[in-house]
């Protein structure tokens, strides 16, 4: 029987669950697919409920990481299969090759050498990055990654030769490793649902149509504009903004639930938005607003009481476009006035739903219900949003409650 415990992801969720296994004496493995830990809450500007930077959380949880002789992560790796049960789980990890070295921290000589340029997947595509990358400025572990897809190519070649000596191996494999443990914490966060899959709200086809996500990096200082939210059209400051809220969710064709952070999501891009233009008008549509608690159903009450916001109850059927200007009319019923309402806005946000990685990339050996949430069973334990939808404050509380499970579980199977 083992007494360590594995951790399938390295966000906010993950390190909390690792934290907290690790201080109450228990060996344990994170494994992440990214190259960074912190996950999700890495892409965030702010988030409640204190409305702080995410390097507030996370640079705690990085140290408690790096100070604990008894946590041990695997960066840029996969789980590619569980076997056994409770005590004894065989579990089967593959780490991809980054193709640099821990000492390659900084690629500013890679990237001035290098002559491609591909879409920037942390700034879900407003802006572009070269083949060697650090994945964003507070990256832990701080290592530069290049591309697999560049490999073989003249462009691999150019990036090494300006790179220091040492720093950047093309010859790299991937290395798969065999972990025996106790109990498994699934930790593996969420993605933002496709909004491409929407086909009436025209994400895609109107270039000044944006998710929540995307509207969170343009706010963050880090971000593709430098903290500055635009119109992709012509990177001016919209003086009209539109919300689309259930973009996604609560819809049997989608997501048939609803994914919490929405709303307070929304509420908060308001706020970012009035920082930013004390003269914008925002239309927000909705069906319900939840702001779940009182700090959150304070927080909406303030937003609400901004004469500059506006709140419309109704579902956005359709979406169009004004070819001349590039604003974007949202076309929906008014259920408390009645009728139909059309708004022309500068900039449509969509506020697109929480879909679990589950859904969408499963793991072997985990059990998963209709909508890829993680079924827990004994020894296998989900917490974060691979269990439900939830925000980071309530992430934590669930990471923590993990945390415990696995701990019970493996003193049950060793006594």
């Amino acid at each position: 029987m083992s007494n360590s415990i594995l951790v399938i992801g390295g966000g906010f969720s993950g390190l909390t669950a690792a934290c907290e296994a690790a201080e109450m004496g228990y060996d344990v493995y994170i494994v992440e697919k990214q190259s960074f830990l912190g996950g999700r809450v890495t892409q965030l500007n702010k988030y409640f409920p204190k409305l702080c930077p995410p390097t507030c959380g996370l640079e705690i949880n990085f140290k408690r990481v790096k100070t604990n002789p008894r946590i041990n992560f695997y960066t840029f790796a996969d789980v590619k299969s569980i076997t056994g049960g409770p005590g004894d789980f065989n579990v089967e990890i593959q780490i991809n090759p980054k193709y640099t070295t821990p000492q390659c921290t900084n690629c500013k000589p890679g990237e001035e050498a290098a002559t491609q340029e591909v879409p920037n997947e942390f700034n879900f595509g407003l802006n572009t990055r070269k083949p060697i990358y650090m994945p964003h400025p507070m990256a832990f572990p701080a290592q530069c990654v290049l591309d697999a897809s560049v490999i073989g190519t003249e462009e691999a070649a150019k990036i090494k030769a300006a790179m220091p000596p040492g720093h950047v191996d093309l010859n790299q494999k991937p290395e798969t490793i065999n972990l025996n443990v106790g109990a498994i914490i699934v930790a593996t966060g969420w993605q933002p649902y496709d909004a491409t899959k929407i086909d009436n709200l025209g994400f895609g086809k109107y270039e000044n149509i944006i998710t929540n996500m995307m509207l969170e990096r343009m706010a963050s200082p880090s971000g593709p504009t430098g903290g500055k939210i635009v119109r992709p059209s012509d990177k001016e400051e919209p003086k009209t903004v539109g919300f689309v809220q259930c973009a996604g969710s609560r819809d049997e064709n989608h997501l048939p639930y609803c994914s919490y952070i929405c709303c307070m999501a929304t509420l908060k891009h308001a706020l970012y938005l009035r920082e930013q233009s004390p003269d914008i008008e925002i239309y927000i549509f909705y069906i319900d607003i939840r702001s779940p608690g009182r700090k959150y159903e304070n927080f909406y009450a303030k937003v609400k009481a901004d004469p500059k916001v506006h709140f419309i109850k109704g579902k956005v059927a359709e979406v169009g476009e004004n070819p001349d200007t590039k604003a974007i009319k949202l076309i929906a019923e008014d259920t408390i006035g009645g009728g139909k309402i059309e708004q022309e806005v500068d900039l449509a946000v969509l506020a697109t739903g929480m879909q679990p990685h589950g859904a969408t990339e499963p793991i072997p050996g985990i059990e998963y219900d209709e909508n890829g949430f993680v079924k827990p069973k004994e020894g296998i334990i989900p917490c974060g949003c691979a269990k439900r939808p939830i925000d980071v404050v309530s992430s934590a509380q669930s990471a923590t409650a993990a945390a415990l499970k696995a701990i019970q579980t493996v003193v049950r199977r060793a006594g």
